[in-house]
């Protein structure tokens, strides 16, 4: 019977599952060859914000189920199902992923593997990495053949993690043996018995259900993006058409929402890592589509860019701009590829006086984009502001009283990128209200 569990690597998937798995009962162990991070972790913080996720890393340290080390021999000693939990960003001047801590971290682990074991991977990676990683078990850990190999991609969603780990709309492996689906049958058991579909195919087929994902998810965000461009040429209202076609059950209105577009740490890399995989397959023509997908995501960034310029009479020098929101999403401090944080600092490379404000990633932000002006509230921000710009959409500024923010800005004139405020509530209190693809 499985009780323990190793989780490596120990950012925001690997801390993640290895609470998550605590959660559900088992004793884990995380490791990272990061040794301050380590420190971190032990002592019960965790080093980004991810909602639930500190209580319940808290939690689990205090019952003695979740533990940290550095240490590979550790963690192969302690248990025999092993989570790799590692990132994959994409190469400099590349679009491919780097599989650098993929490969380190099996290599790191494989000496040591002496017993039989499963070594489950659960990072984006390329389609056909899965099969050179085994082979790479099979050759250079003691326990040869013994030490198998499945993967086990994650769905997670930033902001929701704890959630989706613990109740995930599918679980998808890709295995070998029936004895690597047995083990992870056993270790999803409380999921699977809870009505969670358990679906097993092979090594390429996992691993490309996360590339597949992502391509439509980004594609489905795009395409709403590009409605809006149509939109704003006809004096159309993209959002109510967002709401019209999401009627339709073969569409539905999730991930239709036009804006900004998006940013963060897995969409961008991932897709730009499959259209690179394809390519290498001599699939290239399959997944040309998703260049245009990249080019009309990055194409909204530019168009904010222009309305805000418009807003200011035609130049943005010496204007104070204040900016609500710099994660690349609410409920999150991870500014990677934030569209939010290029956009201000595209306003202030053209003589803006930006001042930026997010309710988490202030300090992800600063460090970097440390030439922007940081406030402490979003009153700090606008003050004196003559454009307003909401670029990440959380509940705190959704919930903003207009009419209040107006008695601190210089011009009540405010661009909505996120087409999540209240349009006639903002005009109301005597704003001009400008937003992506809405009149």
């Amino acid at each position: 019977m499985v009780r323990r569990l190793t989780v490596l690597g120990t950012g925001y998937l690997g801390v993640t599952h290895a609470a998550c798995m605590a959660e559900l009962g088992f004793e884990v162990l995380g490791m990272d060859v990061d040794a301050a991070k380590i420190a971190t972790l032990t002592a019960g913080q965790v080093p980004f914000y991810e909602p639930d996720l500190q209580p319940l890393v808290a939690k689990h340290l205090d019952s003695g189920r979740l533990r940290f080390t550095t240490s590979y021999a550790e963690i192969a000693e302690f248990g025999d199902v092993h989570f790799t939990c590692v990132g994959t960003p994409q190469k400099r001047g590349d679009l491919a992923a780097d599989l650098t801590q993929v490969d380190a971290v099996v290599a790191g682990l494989a000496p040591h593997l002496t017993q039989p074991c499963l070594v489950v991977g659960k990072s984006t990676v390329p389609v056909g990495t899965a099969e050179r990683l085994a082979e790479y078990l099979r050759q250079h850990a003691p326990a040869g053949e013994a030490a198998e190999l499945a993967w086990n991609p994650e769905f997670l969603r930033e902001g929701f993690a704890v959630v989706d780990t613990l109740k995930p709309d599918r679980l998808v492996v890709g295995v070998r043996t029936a004895n690597a689906e047995a083990i992870l049958r056993e270790v999803y058991v409380e999921l699977i018995d809870a009505g969670t579909p358990f679906l097993v195919t092979d090594y390429p087929t996992a691993e490309l259900v996360k590339a597949a994902a992502n391509a439509f998810l980004a594609t489905k965000i795009s395409f709403i993006n590009a409605m809006a461009e149509v939109c704003e040429a006809a004096g159309a209202d993209v959002t109510a058409l967002a709401d019209a076609l999401g009627h339709d059950p073969r569409i539905g209105r999730r991930f239709l929402n036009a804006g900004l577009g998006f940013g963060g740490g897995c969409l961008p890399k991932d897709i730009r890592a499959f259209m690179a995989r394809a390519g290498e397959l001599g699939a290239s023509e399959a997944l040309t589509f998703l260049r245009e997908v990249d080019a009309i995501n990055m194409r909204r960034r530019a168009r904010t860019v222009e309305l805000a310029r418009a807003a200011c009479g035609g130049t943005l020098l010496g204007r104070r701009i204040g900016v609500l929101g710099a994660a690349f999403k609410p409920n999150s401090d991870d500014v990677r590829d934030s569209p939010a944080l290029s956009v201000a600092g595209q306003l202030q490379l053209q003589g803006g006086l930006v001042s930026v404000y997010d309710p988490k990633a202030m300090e992800n932000a600063a460090a970097l984009f440390p030439t922007l002006n940081y406030a402490g509230s979003a009153t700090e921000a606008c003050g004196r502001a003559d454009l307003v710009l909401h670029l990440t959409e959380w509940p705190e500024f959704v919930a903003i009283d207009p009419a209040a923010l107006g008695e601190v800005v210089a011009n009540r004139v405010v661009l909505d990128a996120r087409n999540a405020l209240d349009a006639a509530r903002w005009r109301e209190a005597g704003w001009t209200y400008r937003s992506l693809g809405r009149p």
